[in-house]
């Protein structure tokens, strides 16, 4: 472990980047006039959109929006899923100095519309009907874009995209060529929303200053192929996937099955044939399943073209990161925050993976360790702040620029290793400190079956842990080498408890110290969601939200009386 408050950069310069997005699109849009910038299923097949016709349909959005009185600082709500509507309309208002609020499709009606008027919007676009009618006031707001949809269901204030585009008069650059580089571009929601609302304003300079750093550590070029389903509403693919592509010429491709349907991604993924693939590990999970059961999926995933994959949000067990470097693809994993624009740190290749080091910080940007092993970040990625919000903005930004980022961590020679979530230690009643994600990732790493693992056990005599397990991979037989020695092949919830228990053993004796093992389990016929805000937009486990849903199930464990969900099987560990 290093010395706390030493600081840690990158050995490779920031390259220079545009002052903002206007800039970058107008050069882009010249330079790869006739290529590919996007495409997505349409009517059974991928439809083309170049750069040419990007920049036309996005001057001609700015021009309707300037008519109808969009100013510069007003903000745009926009609830929808990924798609050529949204991508077109986003980079229009961000361009012309106006914000973007992206607001997840999949929330229900109260939490849509309480984080809509946290906002305060001017405008709104929503992708159909039924996100149009998650608006309680729609008449409040000045104009509602609407993509697809009965015309008739709209209010007199909307208009669809198709005629907002066809205003287009004629000109041919992007408008916002002189909005400066620290103007607020892009409020996007932090995971776990259920308190007061937190969103992240972004700037030009903390977008462009990201893309700028991967530059000089990656050559995407016009030359790569992104097959995108991560969502556009969280900064993993609303920022750091979709600029990667944007800014370097390279063609975004939508993943019409949005990562829920794997046979839909793969045969996404036999049509554009990826060189680079940004995911989380459960994708990676059944991907790699598929690819070891069928050799036609196998030669479709590992094609000669796929340069390298990236992986964040928790760790990629090593099993999984072993098949792809069998095949010459290479592992980057990467960790950041919506707060950092968000990449804060990448892996080299070139390096051994070891598991929860999250590589070493990216060029401009630079870490440091407090005394209490938090991590703090400084650079031109750290957000401008909070909306509406300044307390917690200054709770997190020191006024030298240094971000507390929460998470727990220490820097070693391959980089920086990541412990936990500050908030996610807890104190056994006998005053023992207990870092749950340790034991989590030991479990998560080893099992080929588990989606997700949740220790917990504050104030308590011991920790207990809940297993959710991925029942997708009930119907299907990882190949052996995705296994541990004693895995049984579970094909149901009761063979997985009976063939869990015994692996829950023998983790167990591997936690360091005693007092951190637990003495039962719980596993739990039941799917994390992102729309029960279970789950992160980033599909990482949210510690709050999965405590508070399952206290009863938790206090069962520890008091015989209480009755069990019945979905459920307890293992006795003791």
């Amino acid at each position: 472990m290093k010395v706390a408050d030493k600081i840690y950069k990158s050995e490779i310069d920031l390259m220079k980047f545009p002052q903002n997005l206007a800039v970058m699109l107008n050069q882009n849009g010249k330079i790869f006039s006739s290529s590919t910038v996007y495409q997505e299923p349409r009517n059974g097949e991928y439809e083309v959109l170049t750069w040419s016709q990007f920049i036309k349909d996005i001057s001609a959005i700015q021009e309707y929006l300037c008519s109808t009185g969009l100013k510069r600082g007003d903000r745009i709500a926009i609830l929808s899923r990924n798609c050529q509507e949204m991508l077109e309309l986003e980079l229009a208002v961000m361009a012309m100095g106006a914000i973007s609020v992206p607001i997840f499709a999949g929330y229900p009606d109260d939490q849509a519309n309480r984080l809509l008027d946290f906002c305060n919007p001017t405008f709104a676009a929503v992708a159909d009907n039924i996100q149009y009618a998650k608006i309680k006031t729609p008449e409040s707001l000045r104009k509602i874009i609407h993509f697809s949809g009965d015309e008739g269901k709209f209010g007199s204030n909307s208009i669809s995209f198709g005629d907002m585009v066809s205003h287009y008069i004629g000109v041919t650059d992007v408008t916002g060529l002189d909005v400066p580089a620290d103007t607020v571009s892009l409020m996007m929601y932090t995971s776990g929303t259920m308190g007061r609302p937190k969103c992240v304003q972004l700037t030009h300079g903390n977008i462009l200053s990201q893309q700028a750093a991967m530059k000089a550590l990656w050559d995407l070029n016009q030359e790569d192929r992104f097959l995108s389903y991560l969502p556009w509403h969280h900064s993993f693919g609303g920022i750091f996937e979709k600029f990667a592509a944007i800014v370097n010429g390279a063609t975004l491709s939508l993943e019409n099955g949005y990562g829920k349907d794997i046979g839909t991604l793969l045969k996404n993924w036999s049509h554009v044939r990826p060189t680079v693939f940004f995911s989380v590990p459960r994708i990676y999970q059944e991907i790699a399943i598929r690819a070891t059961q069928d050799p036609a999926i196998e030669k479709t995933i590992f094609h000669d073209e796929l340069r390298f994959v990236f992986t964040a949000a928790a760790a990629l067990p090593k099993n999984i990161a072993d098949l792809f470097a069998n095949y010459g693809v290479p592992v980057i994993e990467g960790w950041g925050l919506t707060e950092t624009s968000p990449c804060c740190t990448t892996t080299d290749p070139n390096i051994e993976r070891e598991t929860g080091v999250v590589g070493k910080p990216i060029p401009g940007v630079s870490v440091r360790i407090a005394s209490d092993g938090e991590i703090l970040v400084k650079g031109p990625n750290v957000m401008a702040g909070y909306y509406s919000n300044s307390e917690a903005t200054t709770e997190v930004i020191e006024e030298s620029g240094w971000f507390h980022t929460g998470d727990i961590g220490e820097y070693t020679d391959t980089g920086l290793k990541l412990i936990t979530r500050k908030g996610r230690i807890f104190k056994l009643i006998n005053g023992e400190n207990v870092v749950p994600t340790e034991v989590e990732n030991l479990i998560s790493k080893d099992c080929a079956y588990l989606s997700h693992a949740f220790l917990s056990g504050r104030n308590r005599d011991y920790p207990v842990i809940l297993l959710f397990p991925n029942k997708n991979v009930f119907s299907q037989k990882p190949d052996k080498s995705m296994l541990c020695d004693r895995c049984q092949c579970p094909s149901s919830m009761l063979e997985y408890s009976k063939c869990s228990s015994e692996c829950l053993k023998i983790w167990n004796q591997a936690i360091t110290p005693k007092y951190a093992r637990y003495k039962k389990a719980l596993v739990l016929d039941y799917e994390l969601t992102i729309e029960n805000e279970e789950l992160t937009p980033s599909m990482k486990l949210s510690p709050k939200v999965v405590e508070n849903i399952f206290q009863d199930d938790i206090v069962s464990l520890y008091e015989s009386e209480k009755p069990i969900s019945k979905k459920a099987y307890v293992i006795n560990l003791e």
